[in-house]
C-alpha cells in the first residue's frame, strides 16, 4: 500500500533536485501537517515564504502548523494577517474556528466554522462540529466584526442609515491630476452642466474602475468625488457584504443600489472589487456567479435608472476582474492610480502636516525627493513615526521641541516603500497579458520609473 511516508520520501527526493520549488515546498508542508509533524512542516512553509512572501496558502499552512504545535499566539498573528488580506482561502475560517474553540470561545468558533463550510462544504470537521454543536447563533451586530450571519429581520437600510456626506474636495487630494480629470469628465461635469450634455445625448452617471498599488489614494479620491458633487457616499466593503449576508447577497446588492438611487447625487464606492468581480470561469461555486450577474445587472440599470449615480470601484488586482465589467456602460473607464510623483508626495506631506502647529519651517520638496516609491499610506506612516518620536522625547525630557526636517528625514529611513512589489507583479501582466492595451498606463509609468 502506498502511504503518506512513501509519497513524502518521493517529494523530498524531488526537492533535492529542485530545492526552491514553491509547489513542492507547499505539498511537503501540507503532508507533514496531516501527519502531525508540525515543526518540520513549519520549516518548509517558511522556505516557501522566503521565495513568495505574499503566498496565502503558505501562510495558512504555517498557521495550521503553529496551531498543531500549540503555538497559538503565532497562529493568531498569521490568521489576522490572512483575514485582513484580499480574498483569503476558505479554510482560513476553519483555522479561526479551531483557534476560538481552543480558547473555549464556542460562539465565535461556530460563526467561523459555518463560514468555512458555507464557502467550501468539504471543510466539514466532525470533531469541531461536536464542540460547537448546540451553540445558538446570535443575530449579527456591527460590533461582531467579520461575523458571517445576519438576522433575517435586520434591515440593510438601517445598516446604511448614516450615509457619509464628505466635506473634502479635490483640493484635499495631493497630486493625482490625471485621475481627477477623468472623474471630472465622466461624472462631475455632466452633473454640473446637465443641459449641455443632455443636448448631445449624454447623461450624468456611470462607472470608473480605479486600480493601482495599495495605499495610493483610491478610497480618498472616492470621498473627494462625493464632496465635489455635494453628494452622498456609500462605501461598500465587498468582503463584509459577502460574509454578512451569505445566501442572500444578490438581494442585498440590489437594495444597496436602490438606496443609492434614492439618494442621488451619490457615489457608490466598492472597495476590493476583484473579490466580487473575479473571472466567472474561475468560480468554484455557482452562488458566486449569481452575485456577479446581479452586480452586472445593477451596473446596466435595466430595471432602474442610474442617472446621477456614480459607481466607483477600486482594486489592487485588475487582472482578476471578469472582462464583462469593462464593457461600455459599466466600468468603461479604467484608470491607473500610480504611486504619487515627487510633486504629489510634497503636496500629500503638506496636507498631512498642515494641522501641526509645533513645527519648524519644512521643505516638502526636499523630503519628497527622499521618499521615492512611497505611497500616500507610506507617507502617513512616516509622519506618524516622526510624531511619535517627538512625543516620546518630550515625555522623557520634559521639553516640547518643534518637529523639524531632520525628524521627518530620520523617520523616512525607517519606512519601506510598499509599492515596489505591486509594480513588479503588474509589470509581468503588462508585458505578457496586455490584451487590448489594458495595462499600457503601467508600461508608460515603468518607462519613467523602472523597478
Amino acid at each position: 500500500m502506498y502511504t503518506h511516508e512513501d509519497l513524502l520520501d518521493g517529494l523530498l527526493k524531488a526537492l533535492r533536485h529542485s530545492p526552491q520549488n514553491p509547489p513542492l515546498l507547499q505539498v511537503i508542508g501540507d503532508i507533514m501537517v496531516d501527519t502531525e509533524r508540525y515543526n518540520e512542516a513549519s520549516s518548509y512553509y517558511r522556505e516557501k515564504l522566503v521565495i513568495q512572501p505574499d503566498c496565502k496558502n503558505a501562510k495558512l499552512g504555517l498557521g495550521n502548523a503553529f496551531y498543531g504545535a500549540n503555538r497559538l499566539n503565532e497562529a493568531w498573528v498569521l490568521l489576522e494577517e490572512l483575514i485582513a488580506s484580499n480574498n483569503p482561502p476558505s479554510s482560513t475560517y476553519l483555522l479561526k474556528a479551531r483557534l476560538h474553540a481552543s480558547e473555549e470561545d464556542f460562539d465565535e468558533a461556530q460563526y467561523a466554522y459555518h463560514a468555512a463550510v458555507q464557502a467550501d462544504p468539504t471543510l466539514q470537521d466532525a470533531n469541531l462540529e461536536k464542540l460547537v454543536h448546540g451553540v445558538p447563533v446570535k443575530p449579527f451586530s456591527k460590533e461582531d466584526g467579520d461575523t458571517t450571519f445576519i438576522n433575517k429581520d435586520d434591515n440593510i437600510e438601517a445598516y446604511l442609515e448614516e450615509l457619509i456626506a464628505p466635506n473634502i474636495s479635490f483640493d484635499e487630494v495631493g497630486g493625482m491630476g490625471y485621475v481627477k480629470e477623468e472623474i471630472r469628465q465622466k461624472i462631475i461635469l455632466p452633473y454640473r452642466h446637465r443641459n449641455i450634455y443632455e443636448s448631445y445625448g449624454k447623461k450624468a452617471g456611470g462607472g470608473i474602475l480605479l486600480y493601482g498599488p495599495p495605499g495610493c489614494g483610491k478610497t480618498h479620491i472616492a470621498r473627494a468625488t462625493a464632496g465635489e458633487m455635494n453628494g452622498n457616499l456609500i462605501p461598500v466593503g465587498i468582503h463584509e457584504i459577502l460574509e454578512m449576508w451569505i445566501g442572500k447577497s444578490e438581494k442585498n446588492l440590489h437594495e444597496i443600489f436602490e438606496i443609492a438611487r434614492r439618494r442621488t447625487p451619490c457615489v457608490l464606492f466598492f472597495d476590493e472589487a476583484d473579490a466580487l468581480g473575479s473571472d466567472r470561469s474561475d468560480m468554484k461555486r455557482n452562488g458566486s456567479r449569481y452575485i456577479i450577474n446581479q452586480f452586472l445587472s445593477e451596473l446596466d440599470g435595466f430595471d432602474a435608472q442610474n442617472e446621477d449615480l456614480l459607481i466607483l470601484a477600486a482594486t489592487n488586482a485588475p487582472w482578476h476582474l471578469d472582462e464583462a465589467f469593462r464593457r461600455p456602460g459599466r466600468f468603461d473607464r479604467i484608470v491607473f492610480v500610480p504611486p504619487p510623483d515627487r510633486d504629489a508626495r510634497a503636496a500629500i506631506l503638506e496636507i498631512l502636516l498642515r494641522d501641526i502647529d509645533n513645527k519648524e519651517e519644512l521643505s516638502y520638496q526636499l523630503l519628497a525627493r527622499k521618499t521615492k516609491g512611497f505611497s500616500g499610506a507610506d507617507l502617513g506612516s512616516l509622519v506618524d513615526l516622526a510624531k511619535q518620536d517627538k512625543i516620546t522625547i518630550a515625555m522623557n525630557s520634559g521639553k516640547n521641541t518643534p518637529l523639524n526636517q531632520e525628524d521627518l528625514t530620520t523617520a523616512a529611513r525607517r519606512v519601506r516603500p510598499s509599492t515596489k512589489e505591486w509594480l513588479k507583479k503588474a509589470k509581468q501582466y503588462a508585458l505578457f497579458a496586455n490584451e487590448g492595451g489594458l495595462y499600457n498606463e503601467i508600461l508608460e509609468y515603468l518607462k519613467k520609473h523602472p523597478v
